[in-house]
């Protein structure tokens, strides 16, 4: 049998892709329809690890003339029978590659400094332009400048359109530049205290490279955000922007479904469509229904060997979660409703605004939606326009990011109880105060975002933030170890004085709190759970059984 493709995980480079027989996905009729498109400037949005540096990359092999002929490349793809006036453009231009997602720095001090090592390093693939005799004076002056590192800042902002203009003289062509994640500075500077520093680099150099550049004959830009043309685009009139509300190119971007049923069939997966549609499905690109990638790539790779591996958030360990937390840490009584809405299968109806700046988050909540749409962590499924603005019905897309939610809410969790005091607590389960005891955990309740997916394992988490840490004593559960004992067992380490045995139930119905506090109680009972405590040395043993419904919850003592 022919040995199957590899799955090229954390390959961004189209070449490479090709050259070592690696799977791809084939999206070069992209190609195509920038060309037919006849945009002088292309921005696509869209959230992480969904294609877009590889697409950059194929960009870039097909349209830059170089020393070798890279037709090869393109073999058997889609783009070599689209037509020969498509074809005529393969290696015909020089082009201008960069990506800014190395700029994801603490300080704007050294964002600027990797910014200015990205701006070096092009410089240095276009070395050759120091052989010609093409040059003017002046223009050799400031390549050499920057081609040999110098310490004067102020050369780097118009770094990109040196480029543009030593390469249309050297080649007598126009040039293509490509410009992948230009939002990822701003991004990260908005949450490190520098944003007004950053947009103002990204705004200099993107309109010096893009705004009445003669030598310029067309861009492409990714990002997840359309940042708006006010903060960034001031003047720039011939941008057109491709988000995940628009129909156009909506395919190029993730796996459409067809797209993958050829994977799995290829890699004789086949049966695990279902759980792969389940976890990673869910997206909405225009009118196109889209998988993620780079969880789709993964999880193939990891059932190719082992059918019966289970499903993993791949996509929460390479995507910044920022953006959930600050919705999560800075949410109001009706945002924390909403995302609970949003947590149990609910949906919620909100106004989207297309064209953002981070710093509208701060002005006006209502913005955060929007983010939360436009970097993947939510999904459209309606759209109404009300007195000219567009509202849109969201639902959390699949069970990965529902999963992110999950862990950034259990994270401010943790946090919150660690800030505020949980003495009352303890204390009060030790005097065996009945009423004390509800009410504190029920304050708690109101404060928190509750998800009732799956109802007892999250009050089980809920008990286990506000009960565990205490010094002298020790917090046990049997979720983690799965060894049927009691839900949890906080026992005291030295003296084996104190054990206190808690079990939980839940409930949809207010009325039948107390029916399963007794059941709680009687399943405590049934399994002799203070057997082994008692043979341990436990002198004083305290039994629970705690009920909850929703954000009410009822104590009971055995």
């Amino acid at each position: 049998m022919t040995e199957r493709k590899k799955i090229p995980i954390g390959i961004e480079d189209f070449a490479e892709i090709i050259n070592r027989n690696c799977y791809f996905v084939d999206k070069t009729l992209m190609i195509r329809d920038i060309l037919d498109s006849g945009a002088k400037v292309t921005l696509f949005t869209r959230p992480r690890r969904f294609g877009k540096t590889l697409n950059m990359s194929m960009l870039q092999r097909f349209f830059e003339k170089t020393d070798h002929d890279n037709s090869y490349l393109f073999e058997g793809l889609n783009i070599t029978g689209a037509g020969e006036q498509y074809i005529a453009h393969m290696g015909q231009y020089p082009v201008i590659s960069i990506s800014l997602k190395g700029m994801k720095q603490p300080t704007y001090e050294l964002a600027f400094y990797e910014y200015k090592n990205i701006i070096t390093k092009e410089f240095n693939r276009h070395c050759s332009l120091l052989d010609s005799n093409e040059l003017l004076p002046t223009d050799r002056e400031k390549f050499e400048k920057i081609f040999y590192g110098t310490d004067d800042d102020n050369v780097f902002v118009n770094a990109i359109r040196l480029l543009s203009d030593c390469l249309s003289k050297v080649y007598n062509k126009n040039v293509i530049i490509l410009i992948d994640e230009y939002d990822v500075p701003l991004e990260n500077a908005y949450f490190n205290g520098f944003y007004d520093k950053m947009i103002n680099l990204i705004r200099s150099a993107l309109e010096s490279a893009l705004k009445t550049n003669s030598s310029l004959e067309f861009a492409v830009m990714t990002g997840c955000l359309r940042i708006s043309k006010e903060s960034i685009f001031t003047g720039l009139n011939n941008l057109k922007v491709y988000s995940i509300r628009s129909k156009q190119f909506s395919q190029y971007f993730g796996f459409t479904q067809n797209e993958v049923a050829m994977l799995a069939k290829y890699y004789n997966v086949e049966e695990k469509l279902p759980v792969i549609k389940e976890w990673y499905d869910g997206y909405l690109f225009g009118a196109t229904e889209i998988y993620n990638p780079w969880s789709v790539l993964n999880y193939i790779l990891s059932i190719s060997s082992n059918i019966n591996e289970l499903p993993e958030p791949y996509w929460s360990n390479t995507s910044s979660n920022s953006i959930i937390y600050k919705l999560i840490r800075e949410s109001s009584e009706e945002t924390r409703g909403m995302v609970e809405e949003l947590m149990n299968g609910g949906s919620v109806t909100v106004p989207i605004y297309e064209d953002t700046v981070y710093a509208d988050i701060d002005v006006n909540s209502d913005h955060i939606w929007s983010f939360l749409l436009f970097t993947g962590y939510l999904k459209q499924i309606n759209a109404e326009l009300r007195d000219d603005m567009i509202y849109l019905t969201l639902v959390i897309p699949n069970i990965e990011v529902k999963s992110i939610y999950r862990r950034t809410i259990l994270q401010w969790f943790k946090e919150k109880t660690v800030a505020n005091s949980r003495e009352e607590l303890f204390n009060a389960l030790i005097a065996e105060d009945i009423e004390t005891i509800e009410d504190i955990i029920c304050d708690w309740l109101d404060e928190t975002i509750s998800f009732h997916d799956e109802q007892e394992n999250y009050y089980h988490g809920f008990l286990t933030g506000l009960l565990s840490g205490f010094k002298g004593y020790t917090l046990k559960s049997n979720r983690e170890s799965g060894d049927g004992r009691p839900d949890l067992m906080l026992l005291e380490r030295r003296k084996h004085k104190l054990a206190v045995i808690i079990e939980i139930k839940a409930t949809k119905e207010f009325t039948k709190l107390d029916y399963w506090c007794d059941e709680a109680l009687k399943q405590i009972e049934e399994h002799r759970y203070k057997t082994e405590l008692i043979n341990d040395g436990y002198q004083n043993i305290i039994k629970y059984g705690i009920a909850f419904c929703k954000k009410s919850c009822k104590v009971k003592k055995g």
